[in-house]
């Protein structure tokens, strides 16, 4: 059975998905600890709610340090034997350091079909704004490795989202998160050896 580790940023509902994927037997693997890179996002009531451990990795608390952020997670993970750390709407910025401690161990979940409306600044409904603005007549969900660049590691799997006449980037939000919810945890279920 995988140890994961999640990573987190707001209400944490892709981390949901994972933690239901893991209890229900669909994933063999568990959560055993959370990080958050905001004080008060309401992923940790949900990994309470689950006694999953979390801890707050605030980047103001590190004088802005990324790198010593960084430093700080991996001390705190590597009590818990993680084997797959999970990105899941986390807004930090992961340095080299914790890719190349976890490279091919790390993904993250993207709201888009990369490489269309994603990198720097692509996140939450600026993604979905992107989108429309853009004409797309189809969106979508991305589960990639996580290495250096933004949003650049090897897609492990992707799936499409119509994009409907009236949309408005909170309703294309709403089904592409419909569909991050059935992606990650398939994705996170395949990496944890079962279908492989």
């Amino acid at each position: 059975m995988k140890r994961i580790a999640v990573f987190i940023s707001g209400s944490g509902s892709d981390m949901q998905s994972v933690i239901d994927g893991c209890e229900s037997g669909y994933i063999d693997g568990k959560v055993v600890c959370v990080v958050s890179s905001k004080p008060g996002a309401y992923g940790l009531e949900r990994a309470k709610k689950h006694g999953i451990d979390s801890a707050v990795f605030a980047l103001r608390d590190y004088d802005g340090d990324c790198e010593k952020r960084d430093a700080a997670i991996l001390g705190y993970i590597s009590g818990y034997d993680v084997d797959l750390i999970v990105l899941a709407g986390y807004l930090g910025i992961v340095t080299s350091q914790l890719v190349s401690e976890y490279r091919g161990r790390m993904i993250n979940i993207h709201p888009s079909l990369i490489p269309l409306h994603c990198g720097k600044g692509m996140y939450g409904l600026k993604v979905h704004a992107d989108v429309l603005a853009s004409g797309d007549k189809v969106s979508g969900a991305t589960v990639h490795y996580v290495d250096e660049g933004t949003d650049t590691g090897e897609i492990i799997v992707q799936q499409r989202v119509r994009v409907e006449q009236g949309d408005t980037p909170e309703t294309l939000q709403a089904r592409v998160l419909e569909t991050e919810h059935q992606l990650l945890p398939y994705a996170v279920r395949y990496l944890c050896g079962k279908d492989n």
